[in-house]
C-alpha cells in the first residue's frame, strides 16, 4: 500500500488488475476526454507504462481500492507529463463510471497532493485536464488548484485544448 484515506487505499497496479483496468479504459463514456475507449492492446500498454513508471520514479498512477469491498474502482497517482517545453508533476485520476460523483476522485487526489508535498518534497503539483472535462476540473478545484495556463495537446489526430491546474505547497 502506498497511500490510505478514510475509504480508500492506493497501491501499485500489476497484471492482475488488467480486467479492472479494462472496465475503466474500454468504456466509451468514461474515456470521452481521450476521444474514445481503448482496445485491449492500448489497455495493456497503459498498464505497462504505469509499471515502468514505478520502476523509474517510484510513482505512477496507482490502483484505487475501495476498502469496503477490496475492489479496484479507479486509478489515481502522480506522473511526469510533458507541458509545453518542460515536464511537470501531475496528479491524474480516472475512475470506473459506477463510482463517479461519490467523492472518491477528490479523496484520492488530495492524498496524492499530500504525498507530492510531504514525501517527494515537491513545491508544486498540477492536473492537466481537457477543456471539456468539467467533472475532472471540479476535482482539481476541490483539490485546491487553480488554472494557470492552457495548451493544445495533439492526441489521436485531434487538437485538444487542455488547462493546467496548479497548487503550490
Amino acid at each position: 500500500m502506498i497511500l490510505e484515506t478514510e475509504r480508500l487505499y492506493l497501491r501499485e497496479m500489476n497484471q492482475e488488475d488488467f480486467n479492472s483496468l479494462c472496465s475503466i479504459l474500454r468504456d466509451e463514456e468514461t474515456m470521452y476526454a481521450y476521444e474514445g475507449a481503448f482496445s485491449d492492446n492500448e489497455v495493456q500498454e497503459w498498464l505497462d507504462r504505469q509499471i515502468s513508471r514505478y520502476q523509474k520514479w517510484n510513482f505512477g498512477l496507482w490502483a484505487v481500492i475501495l476498502k469496503e469491498t477490496d475492489k479496484m474502482i479507479g486509478q489515481c497517482g502522480l506522473t511526469m507529463q510533458p507541458w509545453k517545453d518542460t515536464e511537470v508533476l501531475e496528479i491524474g485520476y480516472l475512475f470506473n463510471r459506477s463510482y463517479w460523483h461519490k467523492g472518491y476522485a477528490t479523496e484520492a487526489a488530495k492524498a496524492c497532493k499530500k504525498y507530492a508535498f510531504e514525501v517527494l518534497q515537491e513545491d508544486e503539483v498540477c492536473s492537466i485536464i481537457r477543456d471539456t472535462n468539467i467533472a475532472s476540473q471540479n476535482v482539481a478545484v476541490r483539490n485546491g488548484m487553480t488554472i494557470t495556463d492552457r495548451w493544445i495537446k495533439h492526441y489521436r489526430g485531434i487538437d485538444m485544448p487542455h488547462y493546467r491546474y496548479v497548487v503550490k505547497r
